[in-house]
């Protein structure tokens, strides 16, 4: 998820003081974990520039103080490792924040708590540096490690301080600041489940496709549980190509699924003095929204479409960036086959991109219970209703004799407007060998 890392920009907040909610159970841990996997959208938050330092008042059993140097990353590529320096913690216990007591999520609180993550999305516009979130913990998964949770992957890991420190993760406090309050009003809902639910409804509500989720991740309960430092992409290695699929690879994903993540880079923007990549300012990105500057990969990097490839394979904005993992896509000659699909057919891409989304979301997960719980109402999709002009061959419309006459026929038979007429495929076998029949004798004879 090199390249897939969407710079986030979001500035660092100021001091927070945080006191364990009436609502959180004793064994849920208020662990502001940040963000690092995302990078497919910089963070949009509106919140203050200046040094990210968190306390947890006396009164919890967690004492911690982050200071990001300089201040958090604007731009944490969805899956890139950062060229500016890590964060540095200190802390009693870090985020060792307690798995909560029941292991799988309530599915009422998980409903409640989609509605409050609605409502910070629609004030904060931190749709970014939420996708990351949920990328960053899903994404140091290795499918060459069948032990949970030693082979990573979502399982709400990226909340202690030991993973934080990784210089992947620089800036994603800021995103667990803003989850943080929610965990502690549903302390039914993991921490896993919580970043994916953020990062799911961040696109959603940004534009993007509606992604098949689940919920019911377990957590680690302990900081000795967090992957080693080295899992995430990093935005220009020598061989961009290369790089993608020996990261991407590991985690089971392939070539499509890796363009169609990429493609997440619609969102968000990278601050050079944060990441190493970008212009300090742009066109579209002088008066923010969030602290002004940086520079996007699209003009409207708030919206999630398919113009991040449109604008990587035209490169005739100077204004708009272009990783080397980015070129890659239209360079490399398996990937641009997908990126020039999605280029000239954004409904392609939305169907490609919730589907693999929704596989990154899973990777190295364990659910309880095991086929996991939905939360969105599956309704059933609506029987086309019968329209008689449909069938007609011609161009010329039915009068309403003709309509009536073959929705009577049509009902006759079974059929009506709520309910397609189920296929007789017996039937159907008999009118194709009586046919056979009737033009081998002609041919015969």
């Amino acid at each position: 998820m090199a390249h897939l890392h969407a710079l986030l920009s979001l500035p660092t907040t100021p001091t927070l003081s945080h006191s364990p909610s009436p609502h959180s159970s004793s064994s849920s841990t208020p662990a502001m974990a940040s963000v690092a996997l995302g990078g497919a959208a910089a963070s949009r938050c509106l919140l203050p520039s200046a040094r990210a330092s968190l306390s947890l008042s006396r009164s919890s059993p967690y004492s911690l103080k982050c200071r990001g140097q300089g201040s958090s990353p604007h731009i944490s590529l969805l899956f890139l490792g950062r060229k500016a320096s890590p964060v540095t913690c200190s802390s009693s216990r870090g985020f060792s924040a307690a798995a909560p007591k029941c292991a799988a999520s309530d599915p009422e609180q998980l409903k409640l708590a989609k509605e409050d993550i609605k409502e910070i999305l629609r004030t904060k516009f931190c749709h970014p540096i939420l996708v990351r979130l949920g990328w960053h913990d899903s994404g140091t998964y290795n499918k060459n490690i069948e032990e949970w949770p030693q082979r990573g992957g979502a399982n709400g890991s990226l909340r202690f301080e030991v993973e934080l420190k990784h210089a992947a993760n620089a800036g994603l406090v800021n995103a667990l600041k803003l989850i943080q309050p929610i965990k502690d009003k549903y302390s039914g809902v993991t921490y896993a489940d919580l970043f994916q639910l953020a990062s799911a409804s961040a696109v959603e509500d940004a534009g993007g496709p509606k992604i098949p989720m689940k919920y019911g991740r377990v957590d680690v309960s302990a900081p000795e549980q967090c992957p080693e430092e080295g899992r995430l992409p990093d935005a220009g290695p020598s061989s961009p190509a290369d790089h993608l699929r020996e990261v991407f690879y590991r985690m089971g994903l392939n070539d499509k699924e890796i363009v169609a993540l990429s493609g997440a880079h619609t969102l968000g923007r990278s601050r050079p003095e944060r990441s190493g990549w970008g212009k300090p300012e742009t066109k579209y990105t002088k008066d923010g929204p969030g602290a002004p500057g940086g520079q996007s990969w699209t003009a409207q990097w708030l919206k999630f479409d398919n113009s991040y490839f449109k604008d990587i394979k035209e490169k005739r904005d100077e204004d708009l960036l272009v990783l080397p993992t980015d070129a890659a896509l239209f360079e490399d000659a398996s990937f641009k086959v997908f990126a020039e699909k999605y280029a000239e057919d954004q409904e392609a891409f939305f169907k490609d991109y919730a589907e693999a989304h929704a596989k990154l979301s899973n990777l190295g997960a364990k659910f309880d219970p095991p086929e996991g719980i939905v939360i969105d109402d599956g309704a059933q999709p609506v029987p086309e209703k019968f329209v008689a002009a449909k069938y007609s061959s011609g161009k010329r419309e039915l009068s309403d004799s003709m309509k009536q006459k073959i929705r009577a026929e049509y009902q006759a038979i079974g059929g009506s407007p709520d309910k397609p007429l189920q296929t007789n495929y017996f039937l159907n076998i008999i009118i194709v060998i009586s046919v056979l029949a009737i033009l081998t004798s002609l041919f015969g004879n």
